[in-house]
């Protein structure tokens, strides 16, 4: 088994990034509240920043949707959902008004963003503490799990002309990981085996986001959301999983029993 001596070179920076990143996360993810609902909308708006400037928009269309963006999502905290949507919706679609180029391109990425932010402040606040440390669990394997077994590994590649690192083997270890932080959550929450099949569909998800976002860069002709976070690139570079995970789960928690109920 062979592979490039310098395969992990960016791996001490990507690590301090990463320990800087959960230690901000998870404390607000244990908080609950207005701090997990503020780093939701902190990350939100740098998203919409990012992706605005990815797309070729100047600095100040990028701060106009931004803060569009982070007031709508304050406002689905303080209205009923019902009325909420309406507004995040027309965070999105105000960038039809705003930008020049990309519009339908923002559209669609924008309106994902601001579902998945919404979304994640629900389920925070909907099913508790340990549901969101499952889910950002599960998105956290993934990557770990695709990591490594991709360079590890190796083997034929998933999609080369959008995403030229991924694999095949990266990608199902990233589904087979996955699949054991569900089973494991399902021994400790008492829920039904469905939960297993829910954490790779999540999984899935959480690699679609982030091809999604690696054909947007390829499409502009960018490495990076932003430089933002060392060894990472942007913030949508290291949240574009969470994404995909949290955009599926609002979803799923529309049409199933949440959590499942053991048969």
């Amino acid at each position: 088994m062979g592979f490039a001596r310098d395969s992990f070179a960016d791996l001490a920076t990507r690590l301090a990034t990463g320990v800087a990143l959960a230690a901000v996360g998870l404390t607000a993810v244990w908080a609950g509240g207005w701090w997990f609902t503020a780093l939701v909308l902190l990350i939100v708006a740098t998203l919409v920043w990012e992706l605005v400037r990815m797309l070729g928009g100047d600095q100040r269309r990028a701060l106009v949707l931004a803060g569009g963006a982070a007031a709508a999502l304050l406002a689905s905290k303080l209205l009923p959902p019902g009325l909420a949507l309406p507004l995040l919706l027309l965070s999105a679609i105000a960038g039809i008004a705003v930008l020049e180029r990309h519009r339908a391109l923002y559209l669609m990425m924008a309106t994902v963003i601001l579902l998945a932010g919404f979304g994640l402040i629900l389920h925070r606040d909907g099913f508790g503490l340990p549901w969101m440390l499952w889910l950002v669990l599960l998105v956290a394997v993934t990557d770990i799990m695709g990591y490594f077994a991709g360079r590890l590994l190796g083997g034929p590649k998933f999609w080369p002309r959008v995403s030229p690192k991924k694999t095949w083997s990266g990608t199902v270890a990233g589904w087979v990981g996955a699949g054991i932080v569900g089973w494991i959550f399902m021994g400790l929450t008492n829920s039904g085996i469905e939960l297993i099949g829910i954490s790779v569909a999540l999984s899935m998800a959480s690699q679609m986001g982030d091809i999604a976002e690696s054909a947007v860069k390829r499409k502009m002709g960018v490495k990076d959301s932003s430089r933002l976070l060392p060894g990472h690139g942007g913030v949508y570079d290291r949240f574009d999983g969470l994404l995909g995970a949290a955009f599926l789960l609002v979803i799923v928690e529309s049409f199933t029993a949440f959590p499942p109920p053991p048969v």
